[in-house]
């Protein structure tokens, strides 16, 4: 893993989180289906994961009820939004797990020396808990999650302060994500973007207008490397 004091001329990898390192979907709807429960909605199907994961667990809460045809008031959503939380960190990694060759990838990565770093709209303390109990934590110079910094993807300060914190250069990264969300903030922040195309977005990433697509972290190192002989 690269020295987060030593200068380096590579530069550093930022993942999301849900969606692109782990498949956290059966988890977070196990977690948002107690709540449904509570509310008298239907249950959401795990095979609507795109259409309720990925801007937080506030969104998810209303884009849940909203499909099961309930509303909730703003007092009642933020009632819910922190059981879900106490929940959620209590089934944090019951089913869920890093996509096939994302750790493999990640130790080639390290091994490489280029500095790694998770930038997330999820907490910060779930997200440690859950990279923690995957096995991966260590791997990363920073973890930043939506309450690290007093600004949340897609802002782009979220993203260059991640880097900051893993000790790279803000001006010299390159974001990994799965959904709208890290293109913008990615573009805001004057970076490149690689996209995976197994995570929870409901408009095919390749429309999104990444820098390059991936479909198995197994293709993760040759894009990074190609962006670099073209940057």
């Amino acid at each position: 893993m690269a020295d987060a004091n030593q200068p380096s001329d590579l530069p550093t990898l930022v993942f999301d989180l849900d969606g692109t390192l782990a498949d956290t979907a059966v988890d977070l709807i196990g977690t948002l289906n107690v709540l449904m429960e509570r509310m008298g909605a239907p249950p959401v199907a795990v095979d609507r994961a795109r259409d309720v994961v990925g801007a937080g667990a506030r969104a998810m809460i209303k884009r849940g009820l909203s499909l099961g045809g309930k509303t909730a008031s703003e007092t009642e959503i933020e009632t819910l939004f922190q059981d879900f939380l106490v929940h959620y960190a209590e089934n944090i990694a019951v089913k869920t797990s890093l996509y096939p060759g994302a750790r493999a990838a990640l130790d080639r990565l390290a091994m490489a020396g280029y500095r790694l770093a998770v930038c997330t709209n999820k907490p910060e303390e779930h997200s440690v808990r859950l990279l923690g109990a995957l096995g991966v934590a260590d791997l990363f110079g920073s973890i930043c999650g939506r309450d690290t910094f007093a600004f949340a993807k897609p802002d782009p300060r979220h993203l260059t302060m991640t880097v900051a914190r893993a000790g790279g250069d803000p001006a010299h990264a390159i974001m990994i994500g799965d959904s709208r969300t890290d293109v913008d903030t990615a573009r805001a922040a004057g970076l490149p973007v690689i996209a995976v195309s197994f995570g929870y977005t409901d408009t095919p990433v390749a429309q999104l207008s990444p820098d390059r697509v991936v479909d198995h972290f197994d293709e993760l190192e040759a894009a990074v490397a190609a962006f670099r002989r073209t940057a």
